[in-house]
């Protein structure tokens, strides 16, 4: 019986709200029951599917692990001379597979430098896992699709509860979306959702900065 285990994220772009991490673990002669039920990287899925197919895939796999991992620790990460958003989450993915214990790992590699990230991946593992990293890996397997939505739907339900918390339009969080940069222009410094060391947030700080500079 060989374990097999997915790991993805969700969030790694948005400036509000948490990055999601999330890893299944499954006999390897169970893939094909997610493929059976239309498991694949969570983008090319309806928000509705991703739902009914994050019940489902629970129900297939023999365990998970999901770690959401706030704005601040993001921040905090990127703010410390030794980590990097890579570097943390080579760190969180190595926390996934010690809990899952699988004999295989796949997951989709964030950084360019595969063989370097592996290399940096191992330093923080307590198993014995064969590791394979990939670009694209939520595309060409379907483990690593199913963990992309459970880290998506965790994710977009983070979102869903900061929204009803404030009780105003968030939008989705990403620095592109029009929602998202109204909400931001208005209560970047009201709220501890935002990610501070994001350009979008930091270009929104200097210009205020600069605005009251030109009134004195």
């Amino acid at each position: 019986m060989v374990l097999v285990c997915g790991i993805d994220e969700a969030g790694r772009g948005p400036v509000i709200g948490p990055l999601v991490m999330s890893g299944v673990l499954l006999e390897e002669k169970d893939v094909s029951k997610l493929k059976k039920i239309g498991v694949k990287d969570s983008k090319l899925l309806e928000p509705s599917k991703r739902e009914e197919l994050f019940k489902e895939i629970k129900k297939i796999v023999k365990d998970y692990k999901t770690l959401i991992i706030s704005s601040k620790e993001v921040d905090d990460a990127l703010e410390s001379e030794e980590l990097n958003l890579n570097k943390l989450e080579a760190i969180k993915s190595a926390m996934i597979i010690n809990y899952l214990k699988p004999d295989k790992a796949i997951l989709d590699c964030p950084s360019t430098n595969i063989e370097s990230y592996t290399y940096y991946l191992r330093t923080f593992l307590k198993v014995d896992v064969k590791l394979k990293l990939e670009h694209k890996a939520d595309l060409k397997y379907v483990e690593v699709g199913a963990a992309s939505i459970l880290a998506k739907v965790t994710r977009d339900r983070e979102i869903s509860n900061i929204q009803s918390k404030i009780k105003e339009n968030i939008g989705s969080g990403y620095p592109s979306d029009p929602v998202t940069q109204e909400f931001l222009k208005k209560n970047y410094k009201k709220y501890d959702i935002f990610r501070k060391t994001w350009v979008s947030y930091r270009r929104l700080v200097e210009s205020k900065k600069q605005k009251r500079l030109n009134e004195f």
